[in-house]
C-alpha cells in the first residue's frame, strides 16, 4: 500500500491494563468504501490519493491494519438513563492515536467492527443507517461550528446484521481528539483504586488540558475545565436546536466534543419537550432537559474526583458541591449570551430576558419552527412565512426593532452577527430519513447530496433552499432509534 503518512503514536495502551483489552477488528466478507472524508484526511495530514479504493474498502473494515496501529477496546462505565452499569466499547475498536503535522492527537476508531470483550450479548457490528447517520450529523455538527467527534470513512461489510430485521453492515472509522469519557473515570471509581484513578487524572491532563498541568488542585480544576466545556458545548446544542438523545454519562465526552450520534435530531418546529428517542419514553433527554442533565452528569464526574479533591471526604463534597452548583449561572450567562447573538443584539439590556422569553413563548404556542423563524428575522425568504403575519409575533418584532436601536448598532453588523450563529440549512430529520432510505436500495446519491449542502450551513446558496423547509405536516411524531 502506497505511503498514507499515518503517525502513529498510542498513548492509551500505556494506562493500567484495566482499562484496556487488546482487541483486533473481526475481519469482514466483503468490504466496499461508500464514503470518504477527503478533506478530514487532509487535516490529518493523511494522503490517501495513491490508494486504491479495493485497499481502502480493506483498511476501513479492519480487514488490513496500518502499520503503527495498535488495536484495543477500551473499558468505561455509566450511568444510563440514571442507572449504574459496567460497560466498554462493545463493538468500537480504537486502532490508534495518529498525530497530524501540527501535532494534534487524534484517536482513529473503528465502529462496528466486530465482538470485543465488552459485547455482552451484542454481535459487535453496526448497521448501515446509524452509521450513515453519524456521518451525515457529526460532519454537520463540524461546519455549524460545533465541537464534535469527525466521521472520515464509511464501509459497507457485505454481511448481514440482524435487529428488527435483517439490514446491511457497515463500519464507519470515526476521529476523536480522545474517546475518555465520565464514564471512563467511573470505571476508575468504581474500581476503589487511588493509583488507578489518578493516573487517569494524569493523563487526562496531560493529553487535553496541560494549561492546569502546575496547579496546586488539578482534579478540581479539572472539574471546573469541563463544566467549562460541557457549558459551552450544550449551549451550542440549544442554538441550533440538537437533541442528542442518549446523554449518558458514558457520552460525555472529557474533551468537550459532541460523541455518539445514536438517536439524535434536530428540532424543526420549537417545542421544549422535543423528544426524538424511541427509548426515551419519559423525556428525561428532552431539549429543555439537556441543560439539567449536563450538570448532572458533571455531579457524578466529579464524585469520581472526590478523593483527590481534598482527603477530609467531608470538605471535598462541599468543595465539589459548590463548584457544581456554579453550573446554573454560567449556563445562564452563555445561554443569554447565544440568544443576544441569534437575534443582533449588543450589549446588555435588562429587558432582554423578557424579549427572548416571549419570542420562544410565541414559537412555541404557534407552532413555529425554530431555525426558520431566525432565518425570517434574518430576511431571508422562507417557505410558508405567513405565520409571521400573526400579530403578536409583529408587536414583539417592533419591540426588537426598539431594542437594536438602542445600540445605535449599525444593521449590517447586526445582520453579520445573526448569520455568524443561526444557520440556514440544518439535518432535518426527514432529509436524513429520505437520503438513509435510499442507501439502503443501494442508492448514495442523496446521502452525498446531503452531506454538500451541510459543508456551508450559513451560507445562501441555490440548492440548499429546497434544504429549508421542516418536514410535511403527516411527517410528524418522529422517532429515532439506537443502532444496537
Amino acid at each position: 500500500m502506497n505511503k498514507i503518512n499515518w503517525n502513529f503514536d498510542n498513548t492509551y495502551s500505556t494506562l493500567p491494563e484495566s482499562f484496556i483489552s487488546k482487541t483486533s477488528p473481526v475481519p469482514v466478507k466483503s468490504p466496499e468504501l461508500v464514503l470518504f472524508n477527503y478533506n478530514l484526511a487532509k487535516e490529518l495530514g493523511l494522503d490517501f490519493s495513491l490508494t486504491d479504493k479495493k485497499d481502502l474498502s480493506k483498511l476501513f473494515s479492519g480487514n488490513l491494519l496500518p502499520k503503527g496501529s495498535n488495536a484495543i477496546a477500551q473499558a468505561y462505565a455509566g450511568h444510563q438513563f440514571g442507572h449504574f452499569t459496567m460497560l466498554g466499547d462493545g463493538r468500537a475498536i480504537l486502532i490508534g492515536e495518529h498525530l497530524s503535522k501540527n501535532n494534534e492527537r487524534f484517536d482513529i476508531q473503528f465502529k462496528g467492527s466486530g465482538k470485543t470483550p465488552f459485547s455482552r450479548n451484542g454481535d459487535g457490528r453496526a448497521a448501515l443507517g446509524p452509521m450513515l447517520r453519524e456521518y451525515i450529523i457529526s460532519e454537520a455538527m463540524h461546519a455549524l461550528k460545533i465541537p464534535t467527534t469527525r466521521s472520515l470513512s464509511v464501509v459497507t461489510t457485505g454481511e448481514d446484521v440482524i435487529r428488527e430485521n435483517i439490514l446491511k453492515g457497515a463500519i464507519l472509522t470515526r476521529v476523536a481528539s480522545s474517546h475518555l469519557r465520565v464514564g471512563t473515570f467511573q470505571f476508575a471509581a468504581f474500581r476503589k483504586k487511588e493509583n488507578e484513578l489518578k493516573t487517569l487524572i494524569d493523563y487526562t491532563i496531560n493529553r487535553h488540558y496541560q494549561n492546569i498541568k502546575k496547579s496546586k488542585n488539578q482534579a478540581l480544576d479539572l472539574l471546573k475545565v469541563l463544566i467549562e466545556k460541557q457549558t459551552s458545548l450544550v449551549v451550542n446544542w440549544m442554538r441550533v436546536g440538537f437533541i442528542h438523545g442518549v446523554m449518558n454519562t458514558d457520552n460525555m465526552a472529557i474533551s468537550g466534543e459532541t460523541i455518539d450520534y445514536g438517536p439524535c435530531a434536530f428540532m424543526d418546529t420549537y417545542d421544549p419537550q422535543t423528544v426524538f428517542s424511541s427509548i426515551d419514553q419519559l423525556g428525561r433527554y428532552a431539549y429543555f432537559n439537556q441543560p439539567s442533565i449536563t450538570k448532572w452528569n458533571l455531579a457524578r464526574f466529579a464524585e469520581c474526583l472526590l478523593p483527590h479533591i481534598e482527603s477530609n471526604k467531608d470538605k471535598a463534597i462541599e468543595i465539589a458541591t459548590e463548584v457544581i452548583n456554579s453550573f446554573d449561572k454560567n449556563y445562564e450567562i452563555k445561554w443569554i449570551n447565544m440568544m443576544r447573538d441569534k437575534l443582533g443584539l449588543f450589549g446588555e439590556n435588562s429587558k432582554d430576558h423578557v424579549l427572548i422569553l416571549d419570542l420562544l413563548t410565541w414559537m412555541h404556542k404557534n407552532k413555529a419552527d425554530y431555525t426558520n423563524t431566525f432565518c425570517f428575522l434574518m430576511n431571508e425568504n422562507v417557505k410558508n412565512n405567513k405565520i409571521y403575519k400573526n400579530e403578536d409575533f409583529l408587536i414583539w418584532k417592533k419591540r426588537w426593532e426598539d431594542r437594536l436601536k438602542l445600540n445605535n448598532s449599525d444593521p449590517k453588523k447586526t445582520l453579520n452577527l445573526m448569520k455568524s450563529v443561526n444557520p440556514l440549512v440544518i439535518p432535518r430529520n426527514h432529509r436524513v430519513e429520505e437520503a438513509l432510505e435510499s442507501a439502503n436500495s443501494n442508492d448514495l446519491s442523496l446521502v452525498k447530496k446531503l452531506i454538500k449542502v451541510l459543508e456551508k450551513p450559513y451560507e445562501k446558496i441555490g440548492e440548499n433552499v429546497d434544504y429549508q423547509s421542516p418536514a410535511p405536516f403527516d411527517a410528524k411524531d418522529y422517532k429515532t432509534f439506537c443502532g444496537t
